[in-house]
């Protein structure tokens, strides 16, 4: 596999105009295993020259040829599965199997399901009785930017990138400096896709510099960005005064309720699931989990039974269930908030710190131990700030005013997973809730139509479905007298 992730602009793969490169790492490994790019201003301004050139094309193309690009696009993905998969393993430190069965296959779904969008995006018309119709006309923006995070590499990437293409636009897309391969992968196939040279621009780099590049930019109309809660506050504070279109997907602190009439095998194996996915390194991660007070000590125990027979290993072997963290600086910060709850007074009951590996290829990996943690009530930092890694914490509930209480007792307001065979109390629970999202019995289950997002600090607007293709155009409302 190459090793130098290049920038893709205007239909040519280039390193950065600086000649500068960072260091890729293998999480599990702790070792340099490539270069990227660090692309800057200069950069930026090649993509945009190149994407504006672009757009007056682009914008007229009919939707169904739009749509025959992203499906070609999304082949291209299907047909390297296994390729792309080992790829994002390597560069991010997640199961192997978990990339094949999830991401990669998210990431080719993306594409057909907006590419699909492209041919039914409908306007609206408004008839008065004067004989006046009001129709709307749903435009392009014309260059925007795509910003996206390193824990879901590809399947967010694509997330983001498929709307603002099925919707006409041309766009600078930044995948996460600390995972860029499988992004520059896909830019491998874009021209050989039947995209115009200038379309889809794919640059790397730090966010200080080629991101923050992007969002001041003057001819950039529209950031999509996911992230943390700190970088969107920064984004909006630079684009906020230049009218920029923004959509800020951020983080979550999420709970898992568990009423005592819930399915006690089924919400056990579920909220671990929640809570570890991705060594817990999904925004939408339960990481605070909730137990109706009878049945607490009961699920508490059957939790750390499974918890501790968890298996941490090298994210290339097919059988391993968690992997590395993203990061030596990622590993560092959990191990930290971990040690942090510990200060609070909170019981570690399985896990606590670092997981070193018996198996050489691995033994200098940023491994950590799932964690879960007991004796923290709502006030304390460890169930107020997002810790984006396998540390969970549980404590009890008298009631269902209590509990309703416990999950809107954050900053944030994501997601939540509800657990009761109650089906009043269940919907009642729901519009309780101060939250983006919320399921009933499950969790993770996503239909590409229903809004994603969340309130508060969990982000601004929503992406899904038509959300997302609104987001990426313009409304123009045109009255015509018959």
């Amino acid at each position: 596999m190459e090793t130098d992730v290049l920038n893709f602009i205007g239909g040519e793969h280039r390193p950065a105009a600086s000649g500068e490169w960072l260091d890729n790492v293998e999480p599990a490994t702790g070792e340099i295993y490539g270069r990227i790019s660090r692309s800057g201003s200069e950069d930026v301004e090649a993509a945009v020259a190149a994407a504006r050139k672009a757009f007056p094309a682009w914008r007229a193309w009919e939707p169904a040829d739009r749509r025959a690009v992203m499906m070609r696009l999304a082949d291209k993905i299907h047909e390297n599965t296994a390729m792309l998969a080992e790829a994002e393993a390597r560069d991010s430190g997640k199961p192997v199997s978990l990339a094949a069965m999830v991401d990669i296959p998210r990431a080719e779904d993306n594409l057909r399901f907006y590419g699909s969008a492209a041919e039914q995006f409908s306007s609206e018309s408004h008839a008065m009785g004067n004989g006046t119709v009001n129709y709307t006309l749903r435009k392009p923006l014309g260059v925007v930017a795509c910003i996206s995070p390193w824990n879901l590499p590809l399947y967010l990437f694509t997330w983001k990138i498929a709307p603002a293409l099925a919707s006409g636009n041309c766009i600078l897309a930044k995948p996460s400096e600390v995972t860029p391969m499988t992004a520059y992968l896909l830019s491998k196939w874009i021209k050989e896709s039947g995209f115009p040279d200038g379309v889809f621009n794919v640059l790397h780099g730090l966010g200080p510099e080629v991101g923050q590049a992007m969002v001041e930019h003057h001819h950039v109309r529209a950031i999509s960005f996911t992230g943390g809660s700190s970088t969107g506050a920064a984004i909006s504070a630079t684009a906020g005064p230049k009218f920029k279109k923004l959509s800020l997907e951020l983080g979550g602190k999420n709970a898992t309720v568990v009423f005592d009439d819930a399915n006690f095998d089924t919400a056990v194996s579920t909220a671990i699931r929640a809570a570890y996915s991705n060594q817990g390194q999904i925004c939408l991660c339960g990481s605070r989990i909730l137990v109706q007070e009878n049945i607490y000590e009961r699920f508490r125990d059957a939790m750390v039974a499974k918890v501790s027979k968890m298996r941490i290993g090298d994210p290339m072997n097919p059988e391993t269930k968690m992997g590395a963290v993203v990061s030596r600086a990622h590993r560092d910060k959990v191990i930290s908030a971990i040690n942090i709850a510990r200060g609070e007074g909170g019981q570690i009951l399985c896990g606590g710190g670092r997981y070193q590996p018996a198996e050489p290829r691995i033994k200098g990996g940023f491994f950590v131990q799932p964690t879960l943690i007991e004796g923290l009530d709502h006030t304390c930092v460890t169930n107020r700030e997002e810790i984006f890694g396998p540390v969970a914490t549980i404590q009890p509930f008298k009631d269902e005013r209590e509990a309703l209480g416990l999950v809107n007792a954050t900053k944030y307001g994501l997601s939540a997973s509800v657990w009761t065979q109650d089906v009043q109390r269940a919907h009642r629970f729901a519009a309780g809730i101060d939250t983006g999202m919320v399921w009933i019995n499950c969790w993770l289950v996503r239909d590409l139509r229903t809004p994603f997002g969340g309130t508060r600090q969990s982000g601004v607007g929503r992406e899904g479905g038509y959300n997302s293709m609104r987001f990426f155009t313009e409304p123009q409302n045109v009255c015509v007298k018959i």
